[in-house]
């Protein structure tokens, strides 16, 4: 299947349109874009799909200012698409029937800290690195990290997770509660800071991961960590990723409790050692990171060694010194511009799947043998801790051939993953990319999804052409 023919077609309705950006103009007037250059920005820049932008942009303000946009959307039937920093990989803010976007990237206050309880109020364009600049002094810090400094409503949309989820979890995990506006322009409030309750649905939960296809996030509400009291991180190689997964599941399954436990194959050591300076040896690497007291540390430090020790790893090199754990994680997030850097000029397929832990090694070996096989150029690297991994695949996108290598070997990767009893995305969410997985990993699940979204949208104005298709 061609990267076009994934997304879904989206009848256009251009009398709407013309009518809904007349309403918007003359209400918001100069925060309504229209402009190409701005209107391509909040189409799709960082897939490999081909951009959609919508029509006209608008830059909301407040909660009641993505409410009378929507309500303007609904009255003429007019897609609406939020977005908060573009980040998404799967075209989340494509806009397939064109349409209104509304960008919340102006909506960022952090609205209340709660420092006694735990946890904070914000904006949806708050991103993670806002939150935790804003926090530093408070001896509190939010732990989600994605890699992209992503915002909060965005994560929350996608239920993004990251290096921290072995530890901390997901933004399942974290939102306690949210303020949501819905098709219909209402302004609803789901969940609250208490951290347990049986008063009817979780709405929170619907929200979160829902991609904008049934409301809009414009608050949230979210559980915060005290800072750890030391922190040690280090790295160690292995002879092949199925060695250094192995280490993985048996620290997983020995209750070790890692905070972050990243695998970077060979080809994704060797980028970021010329992208970042490393000097690490060229050979599949473990880099992980403990959160404790300091004998906490030293001890979870030294069980892993052990551990890895018995699966064929090399020394494990360790420091609590912040700036060489700076060094190491920066380069961990520098990841995709440095497998860019492998093959410059060529397009980046990034897709990720997620299994069960015990599946793992397995998975990626299997991957691994897939991408040597299909002559493709694929650096691998991952949230192993939880059994979720990455592969970029480096794509000339002007050899068919080869687009075509590439669009069959990340198929047979979703596939693989969905028949070892995992999913075909464990954080980059289903956008328009991961929607042909869906039937397959959720069967007649799929139908309740389609009930719930005919349920909350029945004109389909919420982000059409994604996750499910009514």
């Amino acid at each position: 299947m061609s990267l076009a023919a994934m997304q879904v077609l989206v009848r256009r309705n251009e009398a709407g349109i013309a009518a809904a950006g007349e309403a918007l103009s003359a209400r918001f007037g100069a925060r309504v874009a229209r402009t190409a250059a701005i209107r391509e920005q909040h189409g799709h820049t960082t897939s490999w799909l081909p951009n959609q932008a919508p029509d006209i942009v608008v830059f909301a303000e407040s909660t009641e200012e993505v409410a009378e946009i929507v309500r303007i959307c609904a009255e003429h039937r007019v897609p609406v698409i939020p977005f908060g920093t573009g980040s998404s990989l799967e075209g989340h803010v494509n806009a397939p029937g064109g349409g209104v976007s509304v960008d919340v990237s102006r909506m960022n206050k952090v609205l209340a800290v709660h420092a006694e309880d735990l946890d904070c109020v914000v904006q949806p364009g708050v991103t993670r690195s806002q939150l935790n600049a804003f926090l530093r002094d408070s001896g509190l810090f939010f732990p989600i990290d994605p890699g992209a400094d992503a915002s909060l409503g965005g994560m929350a949309s996608t239920r993004a997770s990251g290096t921290n989820a072995v530890r901390y979890g997901t933004m399942k995990d974290v939102v306690l509660g949210l303020t949501v506006v819905t098709a219909e322009g209402k302004i609803i409030h789901t969940g609250g800071r208490a951290r347990k309750s049986s008063a009817g649905y979780d709405l929170t939960r619907l929200f979160v991961g829902s991609e904008g296809t049934l409301g809009i996030i414009t608050e949230l509400t979210l559980r915060l960590f005290g800072q750890p009291e030391a922190i040690s991180g280090g790295v160690c190689p292995f002879p092949d990723v199925a060695s250094a997964c192995n280490a993985v599941i048996m620290t997983i399954q020995s209750g070790i409790p890692v905070a972050r436990i990243e695998l970077l194959d060979t080809l994704q050591v060797r980028a970021c050692n010329a992208y970042s300076g490393l000097g690490l040896a060229e050979t599949p690497t473990l880099f992980l990171e403990f959160h404790g007291t300091p004998n906490g540390v030293k001890e979870q430090a030294e069980l892993f060694e052990a551990i890895a020790g018995e699966c064929g790893g090399g020394a494990f090199r360790w420091s609590s010194q912040a700036e060489e754990r700076t060094k190491l994680w920066t380069a961990r997030h520098n990841a995709y511009f440095a497998g860019i850097g492998l093959r410059p000029g060529c397009k980046a397929v990034t897709t990720d799947v997620c299994v069960p832990i015990s599946r793992l090694a397995e998975c990626v070996a299997a991957t691994a043998d897939d991408i040597a096989a299909s002559g493709l150029i694929a650096p691998i690297v991952g949230h192993v801790g939880d059994g979720n991994f990455h592969v970029m695949v480096l794509v000339d996108v002007t050899d068919a051939a080869e687009v075509a290598a590439a669009e069959a070997f990340v198929e047979r990767l979703n596939w693989r993953a969905i028949e070892m009893e995992g999913t075909c995305t464990g954080e980059h969410g289903v956008g328009q990319g991961k929607m042909k997985y869906l039937k397959r990993e959720h069967g007649e699940a799929l139908d309740v999804m389609r009930t719930l979204k005919q349920a909350l949208d029945p004109l389909n104005i919420m982000n059409p052409g994604k996750i499910v298709v009514i």
